[in-house]
């Protein structure tokens, strides 16, 4: 099987993106994760098979080539050397498909097309080591660094993903890293939460900066399309005062927070 024969299962593609790395973009929506974040704002990206919502009227998922990606991909070549865009894959995990993922990684590269990749780190070193030569951006989500919290909310301890960025942190590149940590109030937002965060990320040399992103409730009407229940459905977006405190306990680890 060639390069632009390997297949994978992908969400959807969309283009024109502003949020999912510098410039303009085209984010690449991968199938399928091992962790059930009960956050999660694309519930329909954790299967990894074909979803139908309960009442038929809307299907998610696609068999796709990496050919039939990098079609897509292409469409606005031009406004990614204008604007200093890319391609982005973000999930569902693209870890848990790391064949796609690197041969569409390293179909872009081959094109000069800029890449940047949005995960959770929940995977293989391997897989990581072999993605680092073809990826301009790594964004990884750093959802607590408590491993009892991370398995209570999201499924799994985050010991590997722990692992996984200092991993990623000693490796050599041009690659950037930045860390993404969604403020959830009564999850992650605790003082003693937020110091851990800020004294893993101070141990990073390579660290960029860190994302707080506020918590919002964007997803849950795809989980009742889906059948499934919303878990955070009495959990509120943290106020603009909130995330700026916040902001500041991390800071005083001397780190960039956005």
């Amino acid at each position: 099987m060639t390069l632009e024969q390997t297949k994978g299962m992908v969400l959807r593609i969309e283009r024109s993106s502003i949020h999912d790395g510098d410039g303009m973009r085209t984010v690449v929506f991968l199938k399928g994760c091992p962790l059930r974040c009960q956050w999660c704002s694309t519930p329909e990206s954790q299967a990894f098979q074909v979803e139908t919502t309960v009442d038929g009227s809307q299907s998610y998922g696609k068999e796709m080539t990496v050919a039939d990606v990098m079609k897509e991909v292409r469409k606005d070549t031009a406004f990614y050397f204008i604007s200093g865009g890319g391609m982005t894959l973000s999930g569902g995990e693209l870890l848990a498909q790391p064949d796609f993922s690197l041969a569409l990684l390293k179909a872009a590269t081959m094109e000069g097309i800029s890449t940047a990749v949005e995960t959770s780190f929940f995977g293989k070193e391997e897989t990581i080591a072999a993605m680092v030569p073809y990826v301009d951006t790594f964004y990884v989500d750093l959802k607590a660094v408590t491993p009892s919290l991370h398995k209570t909310y999201c499924g799994a301890d985050n010991r590997l993903i722990l692992h996984n960025i200092k991993f990623l942190d000693s490796q050599k590149g041009a690659f950037r890293l930045i860390l993404r940590t969604p403020l959830i109030p009564g999850v992650n937002d605790s003082e003693e939460e937020l110091h851990k965060i800020g004294t893993f990320c101070q141990s990073l040399d390579r660290l960029v900066h860190l994302q707080l992103l506020p918590y919002h409730a964007l997803g849950s009407v795809t989980y009742k399309k889906l059948g499934r229940d919303y878990l955070m459905k009495s959990v509120k977006t943290p106020t603009p005062d909130r995330m700026n405190r916040c902001r500041k306990i991390l800071q005083t680890y001397d780190i960039t927070v956005q």
